[in-house]
């Protein structure tokens, strides 16, 4: 198997999961923070896409789907460009709120079709490149593209959870 379609395979798996954790879900359970402290699951999967989208703009010298797209005006969420969700406190979580959960699965696909682009054209040496020098060792274009899938993967399964915690709902594989 090629270093491309291993990254694209990976890449791709969160759309699946988040399309199956926002079908038939209504904007009261979509947009509920438990407790009212903790991310809700718009939250969890904007923040899965918002990284990806901004770490690979910044990785490819492109520009963000957020705004290139129109993404913030189509969902609803006005939050500023360099606000990705790192760091959120939770009246910031509560910021993020959409009526429409397919437009939010769409707007994750569109970033993770980027990420798709962006890896096809990538040689293995490629991946060696450094790209972020303020960590110790530095950080390189493979281990940055396998982080950022990590964080979306790790934030669509917490959303998934969450569902299956509000509507005692099972992710169906």
């Amino acid at each position: 198997m090629d270093h491309r379609d291993i990254l694209i395979d990976a890449a791709r798996r969160p759309v699946d999961s988040a399309r199956q954790v926002l079908d038939g879900i209504g904007p009261e359970v979509l947009n509920q923070m438990p407790d009212g402290e903790h991310s809700s699951i718009a939250w969890l999967i904007w923040h899965a896409a918002r990284q990806q989208d901004a770490q690979l703009a910044e990785l490819s010298g492109g520009r963000q789907v957020w705004l290139e797209q129109g993404w913030a005006q189509r969902l609803g969420v006005h939050r500023a460009v360099e606000e990705i969700g790192f760091g959120d406190s939770p009246a910031e979580v509560a910021t993020v709120r959409v009526t429409d959960p397919a437009l939010l699965g769409d707007y994750l696909q569109a970033v993770v079709a980027r990420v798709v682009d962006h890896v096809e054209g990538l040689s293995p040496a490629d991946l060696d490149d450094v790209v972020d020098v303020r960590w110790d060792p530095p950080v390189t274009r493979g281990v940055r593209i396998v982080s950022i899938i990590d964080d979306a993967v790790a934030h669509v399964a917490q959303a998934a959870y969450l569902r299956g915690l509000l509507e005692n709902w099972r992710i169906g594989y």
